[in-house]
């Protein structure tokens, strides 16, 4: 069992022939897929809980302003767009309740890793998505209850709290450790964390691999359902950072809660369809947990190609400004007189050690550079 927000696991129906003609069969190679996947996840998050440090993990819990912001998201906007879609698409009702259902699961790990490679804030991200699996004992029964009156298919639908456990626990135990490394040997939380994110890549590169092998037949579906599963994913993330930026949260803030938001976790989905429907329905809805898993991956990875270009053009920007006000001084200090520096130059000398020392870092270029304004 995989916290991770992508699913990889084999349906268990496969005796009956439908799903295994979508391909979806394959139970060895699904079982050491998910096996393999699930250990590398599991130092993923060991070593992004090595960059979080106890007292600002504890302020997110103490004044959880952001946490209830991405909570809002989650529970909030995410059921609500996923039934607005099933709707407007006009979809099959079996389909719907896929739909709904994963806009109904909070965001897994993939958010944490995305999180990590936009500079966000690490503390905020691992608090929500601990606390959201936690809430999502009782909100997604709440919202399932709200929006799936319109289809009968909903009546049957079981909650994974078992699953849901799992997902906690595999969350908390790796968190908790890299937190505790952290505070003992931080050198050694920075060697953990940057081998982490290496691991992070491979994890969701095994990941595509595994879905293209797995399920390759399932993408042989409806264009509304495809549709569904593209636009799903750039709503969320768009949504959660408008819905931060508009509570005036600060820029890694908006950034964290954006993944959160949209990052959903596709392994609780596809473990609640397992556990509610009939082969024969499955056959119709086990492809939109591939298809937004999927599409949550590759709108993921253009938003954070984009802000590393950007961040990469404002630190260029930065380095150029620094060489003008170097320039200048060196000038000034030609027109010295007498060997004496005058008054000018002693200015603008403390302007630029001022100026240097506030250049932001690599990780901190997007909190505000000294030139343009961040994310």
């Amino acid at each position: 069992m995989s916290a991770n927000g992508t699913n990889i696991t084999s349906c268990p129906c496969n005796e009956t022939g439908g799903l295994e003609e979508q391909g979806l069969g394959n139970d060895t190679l699904s079982l050491v897929f998910s096996v393999t996947l699930s250990v590398m996840l599991a130092l993923v998050v060991f070593s992004l809980g090595c960059i979080v440090e106890a007292g600002k993990l504890w302020s997110h819990l103490r004044r959880p302003w952001g946490i209830g912001v991405g909570l809002m998201c989650q529970f909030g906007i995410m059921p609500l767009a996923a039934y607005l879609l099933a709707i407007a698409f006009s979809v099959k009702p079996a389909q719907a309740i896929a739909i709904l259902i994963m806009g109904c699961c909070p965001g897994g790990s993939m958010s944490n890793i995305f999180t990590f490679w936009v500079d966000g804030d690490m503390d905020l991200s691992l608090s929500m998505t601990s606390c959201s699996t936690i809430l999502a004992l009782g909100m997604m029964p709440l919202c399932l209850f709200l929006y799936s009156r319109s289809w009968e298919l909903a009546n049957s639908i079981n909650i994974p709290y078992y699953n849901i456990g799992i997902t906690l626990l595999s969350l908390v135990v790796p968190i908790s450790g890299g937190v505790l490394i952290n505070y003992k040997w931080p050198k050694v939380a920075k060697l953990i964390s940057k081998v982490g994110a290496l691991i992070g890549v491979v994890l969701i590169v095994g990941i595509g691999m595994a879905s293209s092998i797995l399920y390759e037949g399932s993408w042989n579906t409806d264009l509304s359902i495809l549709a569904i599963g593209i636009i799903f994913p750039l709503i969320g993330y768009i949504s959660g950072f408008l819905m931060a930026l508009l509570i005036r949260q600060p820029w890694k803030r908006c950034r964290t809660i954006a993944f959160e938001t949209g990052a959903q976790n596709v392994q609780m989905c596809s473990t609640m369809l397992q556990l509610s429907f009939t082969p024969q329905q499955l056959v119709q809805m086990f492809t939109f947990p591939l298809i937004y898993g999927s599409f949550q991956l590759v709108n993921g990875f253009l938003l954070v190609a984009a802000y590393q270009l950007y961040k990469r053009r404002c630190k260029s920007l930065c380095e150029e400004k620094i060489q003008d006000l170097s320039k200048m001084c060196t000038k000034t200090n030609q027109r010295a007189v007498g060997g004496e520096t005058n008054a000018t130059f002693e200015h603008e000398e403390a302007t630029v050690h001022s100026g240097m020392d506030n250049i932001p870092k690599a990780g901190q270029i997007s909190q505000g550079s000294c030139i343009l304004n961040s994310l």
